[in-house]
């Protein structure tokens, strides 16, 4: 095995252990996290607080005492629930890139941590992208919660040595520190709910890695992952942006826009939520056609891991009622009783009542939200087929 120069992951890497210290302090001394702090945890005076911070050790301590609890009040107080199904996870000498759908900015890899910590499973390192640090306490917080940093906003050469680092950071996270990995299958979420990993995503992870890009792949050791929602608080606010693009192709949200979505994904409705981590591609990827032109190749291999997660979505009465309204059949109406239906269409124009344009256009909003909670059924209707 290539020995790595490690000095080069500084810049991204989640913090040692043995740095927290500082790091802790430096986070207590930011009023920014304090408002935000004394407002997730109103039981506790400021001081109580900083107490229970710096006694943690190392970032499973940090985990354990700050983030497990925070997410888990946002499970008992705006999800039906969430639930996690696995079925080779049990060997835990073996490192996977838990490469997933993506539905919420923050919650998706924290639900998964949380839900691994209740099986008494590692948790994962978090791919995060710096356009989300919009407060500077916001980087320090998520590299002590096990995360690394995905760097936006390059130039092509930027992209190209960026890409390469963290490639290299993947690669040694998973054979060496033997640290399991979350990423998203694309940049940015599907707004649409149309699930495609993008080739970018695996053409980065080939990079590093010894030998042809089958044996990176494989080195990676991929387990799809699909997130399932039964509600995306955030549906009213893509199917804004979509109007907003339609209207005018160079809009681009801005910073206030992600805080938006960030505060409304942690806060709003989503009823149930079911993650399903599959095995390892790996003995698919060995039945590829290995001479295939790389192009192809990574279009063969992203093929696999979509369907893979389209076929393991859990679905909900809402994604048959929206196929239905969408379609104007009566296809999937075995699936839904009649106050479903009724209580769906209702949720659908209060959401379209929250949207504040000027020049709204609502049959395309409508149809827009409807495509949201339609897409996960037609993608794994393609998938089983």
């Amino acid at each position: 095995m290539i020995k790595m120069d490690t000095k080069e992951f500084d810049e991204i890497r989640p913090y040692h252990d043995e740095e927290l210290p500082i790091v802790i302090e430096e986070l207590l001394a930011d009023p920014a996290f304090k408002q935000m702090a004394i407002a997730v945890f109103p039981e506790l005076s400021y001081e109580k607080l900083a107490e229970v911070i710096r006694s943690c050790k190392t970032k499973a301590d940090f985990q354990r005492a700050i983030c497990y609890v925070i997410i888990n009040k946002i499970i008992d107080q705006y999800t039906d629930g969430v639930t996690l199904e696995f079925s080779d996870l049990t060997d835990t000498s073996k490192a996977h890139t838990f490469l997933s759908n993506h539905r919420d900015i923050t919650l998706d890899s924290s639900f998964l941590s949380v839900k691994l910590i209740d099986a008494n499973l590692n948790t994962v390192e978090i791919a995060i992208g710096d356009n989300l640090f919009i407060h500077p306490w916001i980087k320090k917080f998520v590299r002590i919660n096990k995360s690394f940093i995905v760097q936006r906003g390059l130039t092509m050469r930027q992209i190209l040595e960026s890409s390469g680092r963290m490639s290299r950071y993947m690669h040694y996270a998973i054979t060496q520190k033997k640290e399991s990995i979350w990423i998203a299958q694309r940049e940015g979420r599907a707004k649409n709910a149309d699930d495609r990993t993008q080739d970018s995503v695996l053409k980065m992870m080939a990079m590093a890695g010894e030998g042809n890009v089958i044996d990176r792949i494989k080195e990676m050791n991929i387990a799809p992952l699909t997130l399932s929602y039964e509600y995306d608080p955030c549906d009213y606010l893509k199917a804004k942006e979509f109007q907003q693009k339609r209207d005018n192709p160079e809009y681009k949200k801005s910073p206030a826009d992600d805080m938006a979505n960030m505060q409304i994904g942690i806060l709003g409705r989503k009823g149930r939520v079911h993650m399903y981590i599959a095995p390892s591609i790996n003995s698919e990827l060995d039945k590829l056609d290995h001479s295939l032109p790389k192009t192809e190749l990574f279009t063969a291999i992203s093929t696999l891991i979509d369907k893979t997660i389209h076929s393991n979505y859990r679905l909900y009465p809402c994604n048959y009622v929206a196929y239905d309204l969408l379609g104007g059949t009566n296809k999937f109406n075995n699936r839904y009783s009649q106050e479903e239906k009724s209580a769906f269409e209702v949720y659908v124009a209060g959401q379209i009542d929250k949207i504040d344009l000027e020049n709204k256009d609502i049959p395309f909003l409508y149809e827009s939200i409807l495509e949201m909670y339609a897409n996960p059924l037609k993608n794994y209707l393609k998938a089983v087929q």
